[in-house]
């Protein structure tokens, strides 16, 4: 049986981090809720219920989990919550579903999405250094994500790459 919450899925659960192109708007929030709860409930993978659980954190990343100790996860299924993702974009007139965005915390502490570029070229002028915090949505695991291991400073996930040495 789906869940709205992530508090009843173990820390294995498979997770997906997407990044709002801007921050949304309690408003918004609460529209996302309110189709990503229901579309989790009823989701499904060769006809088994899935359960998953979704999360928006900062108005600005929705946490998706996955339970795939009872049923994983199928190509079609993880289809449909991209179908879902693409129409929830049209709706809010928001991007979701880009990967390649860097997530970092700007020092006024808004969040901030900057291409590969742009970031070698704000670390090369010492506005983001080993210290900048960080959002990696590369995380696969639920616990990483209740761990905090999401997020931190620059020199602890891979974004340190990107940084002068």
């Amino acid at each position: 049986m789906g869940t709205a919450a992530l508090q009843g899925l173990p820390d294995d659960a498979r997770l997906w981090i997407f990044g709002a192109d801007r921050s949304l708007v309690d408003e918004e929030v609460a529209t996302l809720r309110s189709r990503l709860v229901p579309f989790l409930e009823s989701w499904t993978a060769h006809n088994s219920r899935l359960t998953a659980g979704v999360e928006v954190v900062d108005g600005r990343f929705v946490i998706i989990a996955l339970d795939e100790s009872r049923v994983p996860a199928s190509g079609c299924s993880i289809d449909a919550l991209s179908s879902e993702l693409r129409t929830l974009e049209a709706l809010l007139d928001v991007r979701l579903l880009d990967a390649n965005p860097i997530w970092y915390r700007h020092p006024t502490g808004s969040i901030e999405a900057l291409d590969r570029s742009s970031f070698r070229e704000r670390a090369a002028a010492g506005q983001i250094t080993q210290d900048t915090p960080v959002f990696d949505l590369t995380v696969q695991r639920l616990g990483d994500y209740r761990s905090g291991r999401w997020t931190g400073p620059a020199r602890d996930h891979w974004h340190t790459r990107l940084l002068p040495g």
